[in-house]
């Protein structure tokens, strides 16, 4: 039995698994607990595909043609192109009938007007189980399988297989909710097709309007929320790039405690920074009661608006452009500085015409990630928005305010998509036939200049002063948990730890603080998301180095659109894309790993592209050579040198599925409440100090699992010199069997 036909085999089995054992509905209780089982014969819903076939449901029928016409294919026809080419057109076959059907037929009939008019009413069906998500692996396997017997990328079945499935999730998570979200405009209440709700909003003044006024939120909430962001990502990137330069090109000293800062903003809940900002310059602020008693000035509210949002955010996002920023200053050679100088160049000179051109692409980097981090900000524009609100918070208040517009928030997601995106494309322009290479092959020994006193000088106070004020700003997020009432008595007290975080042991250890089900919950979905996160994002990583097939730029450009989604569009996409058939998952711990999968993977494809790009071909080539598998290649050789970017991956993962709040905020439900919405309610409610008391327990906790993931995954133990490096990728590749 050839291979081809044995890998048909177990494929044809799994397709007849799904139809005849797997339920092909949605199950409310959940699939995992198979509770199901006990009644597997008697529910319908609980049914398979094969007893759900009946007239009323004929359009279930197409599927069992489907199978057998793969199994006679198997019989009658030899593996090669031909079988190749057939196989893929039935798994096509199967995928499009499965998606028209599951989209034409919804819970109460027909969703579209055309096919009730051509067929006539039906009963309607449920949401895709098992079953149907089962049978559609099946037919990306089947065209997987097809082009491998067609001869492409030389019969890689696991290639083609990893390719097939990365766009078909892609489609699902990334393309599907934004198509949903733009067509959900253009749907009443019962799905029906109108432009009511798009003509009312996308002209309303309230978001386009440029009559601004200072000081009252008077701008449309478009050009508030785009004013902001580029406010914030020429801040931040100018903070960012004062700070590289101190950490890299002065004498200042604790040089290195600037990089351990960068580390707090990241772990740290996105609106914590807010909620301290109120504490020290709100209306019963510490700062602001010691003014007015000194001054008898009152300084009014000033923080509630674009002031406190845009210094919020200069905190918040500043570390992240300084890491951005910090490797592109270090990465220019010093030996074109020093050219510029030998040619009669002072420091000031050499460093606005030569040092800083070549930071260009860091730059726009930076201000790429400050900008869309403005954009998708959530938390700190709910605590300290005010009466102006940005986008973010107006799309939220659509969906779950007294408005319930989804026609509005769909609308201003769409402005907030266009927005990103722009930004995100124009960059990509701007840099992509830009040439900035500064470090070849050969040995660079210089050392980089040090910044002249013109610059030095006010960029050392910059730092120091902003470095001050965010020690002082985390400092207050430490103390607001042990104070009893924040500005109003501030003895000292654990009664918020007590009562978040408490437990008892009268008949047995009992988790009676009221944060342990959200904090729980939290972890447990954090540590399933990150993993998946990092082996998706890795491995698609591997494809697009090292493997080339068409269509791989436009694969890359699809994969890396997540990054440019802000969360607020991706959490108002996933509701609307899977809140009915043919895919549920709302109110479930499905949609929000999936979310986290989605929206952080394209971090853990850069850094896997970035790591993978410094690993020489000719180790893959020897490994194949050698007679192992592509995925024996891949695990034995490949991703043991690959360990830092793999901790990179699940440390950024982990953190950004414990601290996410745009997205997490449409799609936690009672059973599955995460960390930051619970934080957000008590927030909401007033409930500052156990807000502060949970949210440094979060950090605690990060801190701690990222130094699990540092033992869990070790160092990767190559020296710097070449045959030292090569010498142990040569013993990996000697101990893959053939």
């Amino acid at each position: 039995m050839t291979r081809e036909n044995r890998r048909l085999d177990l494929l044809l089995l799994a397709a007849l698994f799904c139809c005849a054992a797997l339920p092909w509905y949605h199950i409310r209780s959940g699939f995992y607990g198979f509770d199901w089982l006990s009644d597997w014969a008697g529910e319908p819903l609980f049914r398979p595909l094969v007893a759900q076939l009946s007239p009323t449901q004929w359009w279930l029928w197409p599927f069992v043609p489907l199978v057998i016409a793969v199994g006679l294919l198997r019989h009658l026809c030899a593996p090669g192109p031909d079988r190749g080419g057939r196989l893929m057109a039935l798994g096509a076959a199967g995928l499009v009938w499965l998606l028209v059907e599951g989209l034409a037929v919804g819970l109460r009939g027909w969703n579209w007007s055309l096919w009730e008019t051509l067929f006539g009413p039906v009963a309607g069906q449920p949401a895709f189980g098992a079953g149907a998500v089962g049978l559609a692996l099946c037919c990306l396997a089947m065209i997987s399988f097809g082009l491998a017997e067609r001869g492409a990328l030389k019969g890689d079945v696991f290639v083609l297989s990893a390719i097939t499935l990365l766009v078909g999730l892609v489609a699902t998570f990334v393309l599907y909710p934004l198509l949903s979200m733009f067509t959900g405009a253009f749907q009443d209440f019962r799905g029906a097709f109108t432009t009511e709700g798009v003509a009312k909003n996308i002209g309303d003044p309230q978001i386009w309007s440029l009559r601004c006024v200072v000081g009252t939120g008077g701008c449309g909430v478009a050009w508030r929320t785009f004013f902001l962001a580029l406010c914030t990502a020429t801040g931040t990137t100018l903070l960012g790039l004062a700070f590289a330069l101190v950490a890299t090109r002065t004498r200042m000293p604790f040089k290195k405690g600037l990089r351990l800062m960068t580390v707090l903003p990241i772990i740290t809940p996105p609106f914590v920074i807010g909620l301290s900002l109120i504490l020290m310059f709100g209306r019963s602020g510490f700062v602001t009661e010691f003014i007015g008693d000194v001054t008898g000035w009152d300084p009014g509210r000033w923080l509630y608006g674009l002031t406190g949002i845009w210094i919020a955010q200069m905190l918040s996002f500043t570390p992240i452009a300084f890491l951005v920023l910090v490797g592109v200053v270090e990465g220019v050679s010093p030996s074109m500085e020093e050219a510029s100088q030998t040619m009669r160049a002072g420091r000031w000179r050499t460093f606005r015409k030569v040092s800083l051109p070549l930071m260009a692409p860091g730059l726009a980097n930076a201000f790429l990630i400050g900008f869309i981090e403005s954009m998708a900000d959530f938390g700190n524009p709910l605590v300290l928005g005010g009466s102006g609100g940005v986008l973010s918070t107006e799309i939220f208040f659509a969906v779950v305010g007294a408005q319930h517009d989804p026609a509005r928030a769909a609308v201003l997601a769409t402005v907030l998509l266009c927005f990103t995106l722009s930004a995100f494309l124009a960059q990509r322009l701007w840099l992509g036939r830009r040439n900035f290479a500064t470090l070849s092959g050969k040995g660079d020994g210089g050392r980089h200049a040090l910044l002249p006193r013109r610059v030095a000088a006010p960029v050392i106070a910059l730092v120091t002063g902003w470095s001050l004020f965010t020690l002082f700003v985390y400092g207050m997020i430490l103390l607001g948990g042990f104070v009893k009432v924040w500005g109003l008595d501030h003895s000292l007290t654990l009664a918020h730890y007590v009562r978040a975080f408490s437990v008892s042991f009268g008949d047995g250890l009992a988790w009676t603080g009221v944060a342990w089900d959200s904090f729980w919950t939290t972890m447990k979905i954090a540590l399933i998301a990150a993993p998946l996160t990092a082996a998706v994002g890795l491995l698609t990583a591997w494809l697009i180095v090292r493997q080339r097939f068409p269509g791989r730029g436009v694969f890359e450009f699809a994969l890396m659109l997540s990054f440019a989604i802000p969360g607020t569009v991706i959490g108002i996409s996933y509701i609307m894309a899977f809140n009915l058939p043919p895919i549920q998952m709302t109110g479930t711990a499905l949609i929000l790993i999936f979310c986290f999968v989605f929206r952080n993977m394209p971090v853990g494809v850069r850094g896997g592209v970035a790591a993978m790009s410094q690993l020489d071909g000719s180790l893959d080539e020897a490994s194949l050579t050698l007679g192992a598998s592509s995925p024996r290649t891949l695990f034995k050789v490949i991703l043991p040198l690959l360990r830092p970017a793999i901790l990179a991956a699940l440390v950024y993962s982990f953190v950004r599925a414990v601290t996410s709040i745009s997205a997490v905020i449409f799609l936690v439900s009672a059973k599955y409440n995460m960390a930051t919405a619970y934080i957000v309610g008590l927030v909401e409610n007033g409930d500052y100090g156990v807000a502060i008391a949970y949210s440094s327990v979060l950090i605690v906790v990060m801190i701690s699992v990222i130094g699990g993931f540092q033992l869990l995954v070790g160092d990767r133990r190559l020296r710097r010199g070449e045959g030292e490096a090569r010498r142990a990728a040569a013993r990996r590749i000697e101990e893959v069997p053939a």
